[in-house]
């Protein structure tokens, strides 16, 4: 890409720019929800024995696998099963990860059946291509599950998934009407430290944290800006949970599109954030950011935009104790999605 001083370009969409008919923030609110009460009560999933106690290196993954190995979704009975649960710790080698594959492969009819394509892991780095036929298979045909954002060469766009980043604010404030006194709001971490953040700071349309903030005073800073900025790849993207959640409309900055949004499945990322294209290299002009987001904010539908926002954080919010059409659910429902696997009959051997 050859940028201009600051080129705006949409990673995935094309621009800001709503369908004046949107009334929802979902892909496809006609069959979610009735296809989310069915994955409530048919889906299955068998978990291998793990080999040892497991160890994850993020808390989303904790709490996903705790939430499924106490859920309803799990059965004793693998032939009941939709999908298969291969589960390993963060630390494994690829090594030992083969080895683990070729024992699932040898003592097991179900892997041989699909070559692992009705299996599902977590691994929240993501595995990277591998020369080992086990590993190859566990990469190019099972559902990875990882961390938001993963490398692009570690995920597989339609196939794999993404975990909801884990947000700081546990409790469920309902967001207030208050006035949104900011355009936008960067916080620690959220950005680069670049020349943007140098010039933004002594911009008074910006709010930049300095530093860690305490639960309240960052609820508040949610609330009373516009725009919550994020950089892809390079700051702390995880703060988008909480932004959505009190309507302050993410602005995602990002040099490439971006494939592994959490929840690509369900919500319809056009309509809850904004993405903005920029190169390092040549620098972003605080007056052009500006420009760009009073243009965005003014337009007629900001409010809904805001609201959808707070309407999709539902979806983002880890429980200990699993809560409906919560992050877990959400992504147990992207794995109901990704159920339909064609299951070839083994060959006897004469």
């Amino acid at each position: 890409m050859s940028p201009t001083y600051f080129s705006l370009f949409i990673a995935l969409f094309l621009s800001f720019s709503l369908p004046l008919h949107s009334t929802t923030p979902y892909v496809s609110p006609n069959t979610l929800f009735p296809n989310y009460q069915n994955m409530l009560k048919s889906f299955k999933v068998f978990t291998y024995t793990a080999p040892e106690p497991l160890i994850f290196s993020t808390t989303p993954e904790s709490l996903f696998f705790s939430s499924l190995q106490n859920s309803p979704f799990i059965t004793q009975d693998p032939e009941q099963a939709h999908l298969f649960f291969v589960p390993f710790s963060s630390h494994r080698s690829t090594r030992s990860l083969g080895r683990l594959i070729s024992r699932l492969r040898n003592d097991f009819p179900f892997w041989n059946r699909t070559l692992g394509a009705d299996h599902f892991y977590i691994s929240c780095q993501g595995l990277s291509f591998n020369s080992d036929r086990n590993i190859l298979e566990l990469k190019k045909n099972s559902v990875q599950i990882s961390c938001f954002p993963t490398l692009r060469t570690e995920f597989v766009p339609h196939k794999d998934i993404t975990l909801p980043p884990f947000a700081d604010l546990h409790r469920l404030n309902a967001p207030t009407n208050k006035t949104k006194l900011h355009l936008g709001f960067v916080r620690f971490g959220a950005v680069e430290e670049s020349s943007l953040i140098t010039e933004l700071l002594d911009d008074p349309d910006f709010y930049v944290e300095s530093g860690p903030s305490d639960e309240l005073t960052y609820q508040e800073r949610l609330e009373n800006s516009k725009f919550c900025l994020f950089e892809y790849g390079k700051g702390d993207i995880s703060g988008i949970s909480d932004a959505m959640r009190f309507g302050c409309v993410p602005v995602v900055m990002t040099d490439r599109p971006i494939q592994d949004l959490p929840l690509l499945d369900v919500l319809r990322w056009q309509e809850i954030a904004v993405f903005v294209g920029w190169n390092e290299d040549k620098g972003v002009k605080v007056n052009s950011l500006k420009k760009f987001l009073y243009r965005t904010w003014r337009n007629e539908q900001y409010e809904e935009v805001s609201r959808f926002c707070v309407m999709a954080g539902r979806h983002f919010v880890w429980n200990e104790e699993p809560q409906p059409y919560d992050a877990f659910h959400m992504v147990m429902y992207q794995l109901w999605l990704r159920r339909h696997v064609i299951r070839y009959a083994r060959r006897e051997v004469a």
